[in-house]
């Protein structure tokens, strides 16, 4: 039996992007073991089943007619009922349909994460962090997670603190180029955000969802999120400006002026999102 405290860390490829794995307090080592292959396995399902680039996945035989909901994994019509709901509180900001086409990645990889992690937090460990391409659900605590600021390279905007269950999600441009749109004309939002970071108590499949249909709102998001429960987000606007909601100070403690290090350690991310790895 391993001593109290005892931490793990894991990283794994998949979705085009890296997953790490954060363990800490660990009283049964065989046992979190398995649920961690477990909760890899899962992310390698999540990319077989839903990946938009792969001809033989299930959502792309769906979106080709190939396949009828019925016919397709129990995952799927989770997936698609989730995007569904996000899309009615959205108000159709969050969609899974563009240009005509099927496409429920926007929620697929925080969702994917969410569950990931709660079954390793359910193996018995004391806390859990997994970092999916820079979206981040944190179980147990307390956790730092660096903000990545899109426009000054290798800075940090600011750290959200947790002092347990959150889900952190940034979206924005400045890894992957523009990959959401304004869903009402097709083209990039116009609305001057850098970046957008929504954290979310109930965990990452929101935060994560609200986050994509923030960035599509624009200027519109603030008020939207004001709205919502138990979510908080911090904006970075593309004249370098910021906002916030009026409760997420609670999550961004001991940092000082946008750019700087804060006093605290965080750790480099892995890549493939858009906030670094958490400390």
């Amino acid at each position: 039996m391993p001593e109290e405290g005892q931490r793990l860390r894991h990283v794994e490829e998949s979705m085009g992007t890296v997953f790490s794995f954060d363990v800490r307090d660990v009283r049964d080592e065989r046992r979190v073991r398995t649920a961690l292959r477990a909760a890899v396995a899962s992310l390698h399902r999540a990319d077989a089943i839903f990946s938009t680039y792969r001809q033989d996945s299930e959502i792309t035989r769906l979106a080709r007619g190939e396949l009828t909901a019925a016919d397709c994994a129990a995952e799927v019509g989770e997936v698609l009922a989730l995007c569904a709901e996000a899309e009615r509180e959205s108000e159709g900001w969050f969609t899974t349909r563009y240009a005509g086409g099927l496409d429920p990645t926007g929620l697929v990889k925080g969702w994917a994460v969410e569950r990931a992690a709660r079954t390793v937090a359910g193996a018995g460990a004391g806390a859990v962090c997994l970092n999916g391409g820079g979206d981040v659900q944190l179980l147990g605590g307390p956790w730092r997670v660096g903000i990545a600021d899109p426009l000054r390279p290798g800075a940090l905007a600011l750290v959200v603190e947790a002092a347990d269950d959150l889900g952190v999600a940034t979206s924005g441009p400045a890894e992957r180029g523009c990959h959401i749109i304004d869903p009402r004309t097709g083209e990039a939002p116009v609305g001057g955000l850098a970046s957008i970071t929504v954290v979310c108590r109930e965990g990452l499949t929101v935060a994560d969802v609200r986050a994509t249909a923030a960035y599509a709102m624009g200027g519109r998001a603030r008020d939207w999120l004001e709205a919502l429960p138990d979510t908080e987000a911090f904006a970075i606007t593309a004249d370098g400006s910021t906002w916030t909601t009026s409760g997420f100070h609670r999550y961004a403690e001991g940092y000082g002026e946008r750019g700087e290090n804060p006093s605290t350690s965080v750790a480099p991310g892995h890549g493939g999102g858009d906030a670094p790895a958490l400390a």
